[in-house]
């Protein structure tokens, strides 16, 4: 309702109250009277009236009693009782905008209104009709004001209780929304992408047993592939489940997680695997990640995955790659360079249009955990660097991995 409703708020009773005595003390002040000035005694009721209406502006019912007393005393001694009439009519409003129960308003107007009527006692019958038109303005028009504000008050909490409930509809179906694609993102883990990586496991594993007169170098790749099609079967299996029951994830923080003393040993294995691969792997990882967090301790397990990928992937098997990872005040800092390879050139393997997401992914990884992800060019070679934080804020807008210009060699 604008100023409107501000001024009649439930929590601004003292400023109208405050409101109120600056309007009638100006009244006495500067308005012209029937005597050339208010008397003593108008005076000493009009600042009762003022220092009741300050006081007692936390207990409606109070100050209407106290002013309705007032006004009776007025009608007694002064000819002008325009001050406590204006204070009785103010506190019938505050009583019907604010009493808990309807009886007390109807109780509230007709003490004021037999009060009120005492004015008129003897009067001639046609100054009584005034009396009966004053009293309308006087009790009528306050308890009427009282009850549009209290009707506008009930309907905004109405309509704000709507709106949070809508809101609440539109959060729950969310939830459901993205449990159904959830569970339809595990049925086609399980049935499709599980099943082709059991196949192939179970394949090299016969193929194993089967080809006995095997190069050691085949067996080798063969054992490889065994155990990393074996990993990745477990990894999907335990995704499965944590996209079936997402209870216990920190958000959309991770999926899963990893165990904090499992990861320099997992860490250890990705440098194994790269180098099994050919790639030279240099690796200075700080002992102190093994009491990282889980979500964390992922993030740099995945992040390490997809460097060396990447590494294998465009510098080819000759190049040499370099792995720190550091724990310091809790902030992990974590970086992968390579010198390019024999043939790294950055102007010549520019990522063709439609290029994988590698990059993206690892980007949306940091981001989501408050860290931003650096990826480009360093001499001949490729650098990806991040800082995790040690508190998961509000992920900040996506800033480009290297600047517009710079060319590019790494597929996402």
């Amino acid at each position: 309702m604008g100023w409107w409703g501000r001024l009649f708020d439930a929590r601004d009773t003292r400023v109208r109250m405050v409101l109120l005595d600056l309007s009638g003390l100006g009244y006495l002040l500067f308005v012209p009277h029937a005597a050339s000035v208010p008397t003593p005694t108008q005076w000493t009721l009009a600042l009762a009236a003022f220092a009741v209406a300050v006081v007692a502006y936390r207990r409606p019912v109070v100050n209407l009693v106290a002013q309705t007393a007032l006004l009776a005393v007025a009608i007694g001694l002064v000819d002008d009782i325009t001050i406590n009439q204006v204070g009785a009519s103010w506190a019938l409003l505050e009583v019907t905008m604010l009493a808990g129960r309807a009886r007390t308003i109807w109780l509230a107007a007709g003490l004021l209104t037999v009060v009120d009527l005492t004015n008129s006692i003897g009067d001639p019958l046609r100054q009584v009709g005034s009396g009966v038109v004053g009293l309308g303005l006087e009790v009528g028009v306050p308890v009427l004001l009282g009850l549009v504000i209290r009707s506008n008050r009930e309907l905004g909490r109405q309509a704000l209780e709507r709106a949070l409930a809508e809101q609440r509809r539109r959060e729950s179906e969310g939830r459901a929304a993205r449990a159904d694609e959830r569970a339809a993102i595990a049925r086609e883990l399980h049935d499709v992408v599980a099943h082709h990586v059991a196949s192939m496991v179970l394949r090299v594993g016969v193929a194993r047993h089967v080809l006995t007169d095997l190069d050691p170098r085949v067996g080798e790749v063969f054992d490889d592939v065994h155990g990393t099609g074996t990993a990745a079967l477990s990894e999907l299996r335990g995704l499965v489940a944590v996209l079936r029951d997402p209870d216990g994830v920190r958000g959309d923080a991770a999926l899963t997680a990893i165990e904090p003393a499992a990861l320099p040993s997992a860490l250890g294995a990705a440098v194994d695997r790269a180098r099994q691969a050919g790639i030279t792997v240099e690796a200075d990882v700080d002992a102190a990640i093994g009491s990282l967090d889980a979500v964390r301790g992922l993030a740099v397990l995945r992040l390490t995955q997809e460097a060396l990928t990447n590494v294998a992937r465009h510098a080819g098997t000759s190049a040499r790659a370099r792995l720190v990872v550091a724990v310091r005040d809790g902030a992990v800092h974590w970086e992968v360079t390579d010198d390019g390879g024999v043939d790294g050139d950055l102007t010549s393997t520019a990522v063709p249009a439609g290029g994988g997401h590698g990059v993206t992914g690892m980007t949306e990884r940091v981001e989501v955990l408050g860290g931003r992800l650096e990826a480009g060019p360093t001499g001949t070679g490729w650098r990806v660097r991040t800082v995790l934080p040690n508190t998961l804020p509000t992920p900040a807008p996506r800033a480009p991995t290297a600047p517009p210009g710079t060319p590019t060699r790494r597929p996402a």
